[in-house]
């Protein structure tokens, strides 16, 4: 698999937290890379293609005085996987002198939106390569590289709890995902390893195309469905994940944490 790895030191500790976050390029990945910064947690972050939005997102982590490493990930090519947890010994290796990491973030994905009857079967094969079968092989390949004590957080969607026409597939994996989590969270405890789902909520990013970002009819429709009057923002799930993988959070595990401003209730 070709991957691009890319990192910087500032950091003068000896032995910092280092996050592992899928699809931290852009969105929630970004945001959550730069949030978990601010609380003094290096990163690896992933990158589907776009090598220079890595790069920029690994800058802006250095900027805040921390390490940052950027390799390339396709989650729905589970053959890659081993590469992949190769790479990541590497990086671990050459930047931090370590052979482990402590958070693990599944959080890379995309969405396909299409109603129940006119889901086609490659679409499903798509989002399960993706949101179930992606998480489940690759966290699984990279247990050896996971410190004992470590976390995992699965990022799944409101989409489990409450509906929108048109995102079946979608919330059926991430339905699995949320199962997923608790036998991960009850298989791990020997390890001391928690695991947690964070649910967001609908969110201003470029997810799905951007609708509820873009579509302003979209947005102020789902902001009228919410107790706090608006959609979602990256910094909302960047600050989460923080918050969940904070030392305060440790005793957290196999939960489905919501962060959705109130929405369907």
């Amino acid at each position: 698999m070709n991957t691009t790895n890319a990192a910087h030191t500032k950091s003068s500790e000896s032995s910092p937290r280092i996050a592992l976050i899928t699809g931290g390029s852009r969105g929630l990945g970004r945001s959550m890379a730069l949030h978990l910064a601010d609380h003094g947690v290096d990163s690896i972050i992933t990158y589907h293609s776009n090598e220079a939005e890595a790069k920029a997102v690994v800058d802006a982590v250095i900027a805040k005085g921390r390490k940052s490493a950027a390799i390339r990930l396709d989650v729905g090519d589970s053959k890659s996987f081993s590469a992949f947890t190769e790479s990541v010994r590497g990086a671990l290796a050459k930047h931090w002198q370590r052979d482990r990491f402590d958070f693990l973030v599944n959080n890379a994905g995309t969405g396909a939106y299409a109603s129940f009857a006119d889901t086609k079967e490659s679409d499903l094969d798509h989002m399960y390569a993706i949101h179930l079968k992606g998480p489940f092989l690759l966290t699984q390949g990279l247990l050896p590289v996971i410190a004992d004590g470590g976390r995992i957080l699965n990022v799944s969607s409101g989409l489990t709890r409450f509906t929108m026409p048109g995102y079946a597939a979608y919330a059926a994996m991430k339905g699995g995902v949320e199962v997923l989590t608790h036998y991960m969270a009850k298989e791990l405890g020997a390890r001391k390893i928690s695991v947690n789902t964070l649910a967001p909520g609908a969110i201003e990013t470029d997810f799905g195309g951007g609708t509820v970002r873009d579509n302003a009819e979209v947005n102020k429709m789902i902001a009228s469905q919410t107790a706090l009057g608006r959609v979602g923002l990256p910094d909302d799930i960047g600050g989460a994940a923080a918050l969940l993988l904070a030392p305060e959070a440790l005793w957290l595990n196999g939960q489905r944490i919501e962060f959705a401003g109130g929405i369907a209730l």
